[in-house]
């Protein structure tokens, strides 16, 4: 008897095997139903819908003159909607800022047929067209706490997070990137990486905070009284010591699974992602001694304040402040965006280098690859072991912004939280790690809150949107791998892989005849 599976994946072929024609006419009957119904429930949900629609359909338009006229016209009916509107006076300058920096790659691509000398299109324009979407990317990321509270409210999902969620988010993209390097270039299913954000966060724990009271060791520490007890390391030594002892962890963690495919590897790894919790909650008589290495439930709290101490910060005006506590939520905001781009960076040329394209090989055919020359064991490692190095870092620096660490933070579903930005944005994807991370845990944060608040006040409902969490997460993810297998942003060589595979094709050109007979 077909299941409920069943029929979804019949219905999710019958509708790709459509012609295009149809299946464009059909979405755009879709989106305008969908827009009118908004518009019964909220103006500005049905705006929303509308400006979000009309978006997305830009890139299918022509670009001179309808997609440019479009945009043209959107920027223009918002601006004088602000008239009457004051929520909406933020909307037309973002829209204009973002169609313009989009016409920047569509400039690298035209030829010398189209007016543009040789000399600009190569030594101008296609370099601006590589460097333009990061650029502003990180541009508007720096600038983001000044103007975040003065942004227009986002249909449903009300505020823009601020930059304490804002901190939070980028922390879980970082663990997301080093995730994405085990998942998405290695091909390695690993359910247990919360291991690495713990061994992380209890680096930084260990070596920045009262827990080992019979020591007094002071080494670069911001903030703490000379002769307090405990162990204070400066807390940049901490983010690379916790990073490496990740690393190690994450190559004890791999050796095991070198031989492993499969549901085997994600079985093992989900093994050590349990065993970790364990250890942190049961540490403070650890192997059944007095040694209090975790100290159990409680956790360790507090941990030292990152800065750079008071002579660095007067000699250079104030840029480096001395101390984190005394400066708010933006400085943490700002070295964490610096540590997510230092990520990303590293994620990209390993990406492209002898190592990443080893990591590939394994992912599309592990058999190939090895007959090859690529050492698996070695290069697994290698993945493991990276992954685990970010992941690590992420951990002691959230550590550090919380203060605090407890075992309760490294339960198995921050492992699947973490997955599911994986898989969402598209795995191997920088950019789409990226956007599936900020995403799902904005709505963590913020985001299905105040979804729950806003159904409640236009449909009188009294249900609490956060408790169904992991069930709304669920819902995104099975739609996504019915719709959007490779992921919403997927790589060009991973969506390749879903659409073609990755079959071997023969040697020679050969034809079988009804006999069986090869005639080449």
């Amino acid at each position: 008897m077909p299941t409920p599976g069943d029929y979804a994946v019949r219905a999710v072929g019958w509708w790709r095997n459509l012609p295009e024609r149809t299946r464009r006419l059909a979405l755009l009957g879709l989106e305008i139903a969908i827009t009118i119904g908004a518009f019964f429930l909220s103006d500005a949900l049905g705006a929303g819908f509308a400006v979000f629609f009309t978006i997305l359909w830009l890139p299918k338009l022509k670009p001179l003159p309808w997609r440019l006229g479009v945009e043209v016209l959107l920027v223009a009916i918002f601006l004088i909607a602000s008239i009457w509107q004051d929520a909406v006076k933020a909307v037309a300058p973002t829209l204009a800022v973002a169609f313009a920096i989009s016409w920047v790659p569509w400039l690298g691509r035209l030829t010398k047929h189209e007016g543009i000398p040789a000399t600009a299109r190569e030594r101008v324009i296609k370099p601006l067209s590589k460097v333009a979407l990061p650029a502003s990317l990180i541009a508007v990321a720096v600038t983001f706490p000044f103007f975040a509270s003065h942004q227009f409210d986002i249909p449903v999902f009300g505020a823009w997070p601020d930059v304490h969620t804002g901190v939070i988010m980028l922390v879980f993209v970082m663990m997301a990137l080093g995730l994405n390097i085990v998942v998405g270039y290695a091909g390695l299913l690993d359910l247990g990486y919360v291991a690495f954000y713990a061994m992380g966060a209890y680096t930084a724990a260990w070596f920045a905070s009262l827990q080992f009271a019979n020591q007094n060791i002071h080494f670069g520490a911001i903030g703490v009284d000379p002769k307090l007890a405990g162990i204070h390391i400066s807390i940049w030594i901490l983010l690379a010591a916790a990073g490496i002892l990740a690393a190690v962890v994450g190559i004890l963690i791999g050796l095991p699974t070198l031989r492993l495919r499969g549901d085997y590897l994600a079985i093992v790894t989900l093994g050590f992602g349990e065993i970790m919790p364990q250890i942190a909650r049961n540490g403070d008589k650890l192997f059944g001694t007095n040694f209090n290495l975790t100290n159990g439930p409680n956790g360790i709290t507090p941990i030292d304040p990152p800065g750079f101490g008071v002579w660095v910060s007067t000699h250079t005006g104030g840029f480096l402040p001395a101390n984190y506590l005394t400066s708010g939520d933006n400085v943490f905001y700002w070295t964490a965006l610096v540590l997510v781009v230092f990520t990303a960076f590293c994620s990209w040329r390993l990406r492209d280098s002898r190592l990443g394209r080893a990591w590939i090989a394994i992912r599309e055919d592990e058999t190939a690859a090895a007959a090859m020359g690529v050492p698996l064991m070695r290069t697994k490692t290698w993945a493991y072991a990276t992954g685990a190095f970010f992941g690590g870092i992420a951990g002691a620096y959230y550590a550090v912004f919380k203060s605090a660490t407890f075992p309760q933070d490294f339960f198995f579903n921050i492992s699947v939280s973490i997955l599911c930005m994986v898989i969402l944005g598209g795995m191997g994807n920088i950019w789409g790690v990226m956007a599936g991370a900020a995403f799902l845990e904005y709505l963590d944060q913020a985001g299905l809150a105040n979804t729950g608040a806003w159904l409640n006040d236009h449909l009188n409902l009294n249900i609490e949107v956060p408790k169904y969490e992991f069930g709304i997460f669920g819902v995104i993810l099975l739609v996504t791998m019915l719709f959007r297998p490779a992921g919403l942003f997927p790589s060009s060589r991973r969506k390749l892989e879903f659409e073609e595979g990755v079959h071997d094709e023969p040697l020679y050109d050969i034809q079988h005849d009804e006999y069986g007979a090869g005639t080449e």
